[in-house]
């Protein structure tokens, strides 16, 4: 009976419930897609895109506008991003005519050891406190890209997140549900009561909310550059907030940190470049699916379809058995990227897939030796940007330096703590991160810029969208409202094991009859909310000169341009 209930339950939750009645386009889509000639940004919320509108309407650049969007959007969603977390770009450059891929993610302290967690009786590092916080790297991605490719200065590139921070802003919808669940569950770590708690609870839908800590902090950034953040008054007073708090992370960690360039990778799907970045992120692992569902011919499935949701999970689930094996710091193990991204590769694990049945388990490959915020902006140049920017864990780690209004990332919770493990902990290791950029360009020429944020929904995320551009011929809207599904429960970097084939989670709008399918092939299915990510993306259309832009509705966010 219980079982029945169950059922039932699933059925009615996945029934097709569209409640658009639209002329034009897929019954799905929640709007048509922005377009416009001299400038596109598509962030997780308004203000910032227009944040980033005013920067490229006053001269500035795309990576301008981007720096200025993700400053603004630290302060108007802390739940995802903020100045305490990492960053990750992907840049395309009108001058150089080609991609430039930014890894700004942060180091562990280099005064905490392995042998602290072993001695300590640790499987796992925890998620909040400040045993998981590692350098901060979004600073140092920020003044990366100014030195590279920025236009206007720091201090109107910074001022309206300042501007805002000051004078207060209405809190929207989503985040303010986020901002409510996170301080509730965060609210005992000191100064999370006094920055994000003002009259003792979050600021509802509409409130105003000022941030004056956060503001002087930015004000320290643009006068002292870089250096305030990691070699002045910023780091030091991290440094003793972390000391107090019986955390590792010091003033020489800080000071010791700095970003790297690095060379996208690519994979080409049915004629289409797709961009990502290499490890110590999870980027490839869209590649791998990619390069495994080539070899089928999804568009004759069709959309929806049992017959589609399993090859694409049953990839997802081989992809991750090597996301879990190989991805790490590339410092400290050998990733074989171009191994594990290969055709060749992908044709041998493919043969893996029963048509048929859900897997239980899959091993990683044979290899021969050898919550978070995205926005995407384009300027009237040609240039493009795509980045990607986290706490991690929405708040972070609950740890709120004093004086600063920002959380610092809990992102050291992604080490594995099994020694001989690829991403075994070690001191000044960059962690596994989630956190991806991804691109597309067609014939060496920019096309798409895109990203779908939340956590290991990410690569899932990004193969969903290129199958829906490229496969189902979807519009840049429709392919970020399509109904998405979620495979959770996979081995993991961390060092957990998929035994049971995990489970499979859908979103409203999928027929009864294909979960009832999915069932008897052996899937678990499950009911979730909120866990589908939040997509936002830009695309060039070479033949009429303009900028396509889609910002989909499961999160607070516009797409706009001018």
């Amino acid at each position: 009976m219980k079982g029945f209930f169950t059922l039932f339950l699933i059925l009615v939750m996945t029934a097709v419930s569209y409640s658009q009645n639209r002329i034009t386009g897929r019954d799905f889509a929640t709007r048509s897609e922005v377009i416009a000639k001299n400038g596109m940004a598509a962030t997780s919320q308004p203000l910032a895109t227009q944040v980033a509108l005013d920067i490229l309407k006053k001269g500035g650049n795309a990576i301008d506008a981007a720096i200025a969007a993700n400053a603004v959007l630290g302060l108007v969603e802390p739940t995802g991003c903020g100045v305490g977390g990492d960053l990750f770009a992907i840049i395309w450059s009108s001058d150089k005519k080609k991609l430039f891929g930014l890894n700004a993610s942060g180091r562990s302290p280099r005064s905490l050891k392995l042998e602290y967690f072993k001695k300590n009786g640790f499987e796992f590092i925890p998620s909040y406190g400040p045993l998981p916080v590692s350098v901060p790297g979004c600073v140092d991605g920020w003044f990366e890209m100014h030195d590279m490719f920025g236009r206007l200065s720091m201090r109107d590139i910074l001022q309206p997140a300042i501007t805002y921070a000051t004078e207060g802003f209405p809190v929207t919808e989503v985040i303010a549900y986020y901002l409510d669940r996170n301080t509730r569950a965060l609210q005992e770590y000191p100064n999370i009561k006094d920055v994000y708690m003002p009259g003792g609870k979050a600021p509802a839908k509409g409130e105003i909310f000022k941030n004056p800590l956060l503001a002087n902090t930015l004000e320290k950034i643009v006068k002292g550059g870089r250096n305030e953040f990691y070699r002045g008054s910023i780091a030091r007073d991290i440094a003793a907030f972390m000391k107090k708090q019986g955390g590792f992370l010091t003033y020489d960690d800080m000071s010791r940190h700095h970003s790297e360039w690095i060379e996208p990778v690519s994979t080409v799907y049915r004629g289409y470049e797709v961009w990502e970045l290499p490890p110590n992120g999870q980027g490839i692992a869209a590649l791998q699916m990619l390069n495994i569902l080539e070899g089928f011919n999804i568009a004759e499935m069709d959309f929806g379809s049992a017959e589609y949701i399993h090859h694409l999970t049953e990839a997802k689930k081989l992809a991750f058995e090597d996301r879990a094996k190989f991805y790490t710091d590339p410092l400290f193990s050998s990733v074989p990227v171009e191994q594990l991204i290969s055709k060749r590769y992908a044709a041998e694990r493919r043969k893996l897939i029963n048509p048929d049945k859900a897997a239980k388990v899959f091993d990683a490959g044979v290899i021969e030796a050898g919550n978070t915020i995205y926005l995407t902006v384009a300027d009237r140049f040609g240039n493009m940007v795509s980045l990607i920017q986290s706490n991690y864990r929405g708040m972070g780690s609950g740890m709120c330096p004093t004086g600063l209004g920002f959380v610092l990332q809990d992102r050291g919770e992604m080490f594995s703590l099994a020694e001989g493990h690829a991403n075994v902990y070690a001191p000044g290791k960059r962690p596994f991160h989630t956190i991806i950029p991804a691109f597309i360009t067609r014939n060496g020429k920019p096309w798409i810029s895109f990203g779908v944020m939340g956590g290991d929904m990410q690569p899932q995320g990004h193969v969903q969208i290129v199958v829906n551009l490229i496969d189902f011929k979807m519009n840049l809207q429709e392919a970020g409202d399509a109904p998405r599904i979620y495979h959770t429960g996979s081995s993991e970097p961390t060092g957990q094991q998929m035994t049971d084939g995990g489970i499979l989670m859908l979103e409203s709008g999928f027929k009864p009859e294909v979960v009832h399918q999915l069932m008897s092939m052996g899937h678990k299915i499950q009911w979730n909310l909120g866990g589908f990510g939040g997509y936002q993306a830009i695309m060039w259309d070479e033949k009429h000169k303009v900028y396509f832009g889609a910002s989909e509705s499961r999160k607070d966010g516009q797409a706009a341009g001018y």
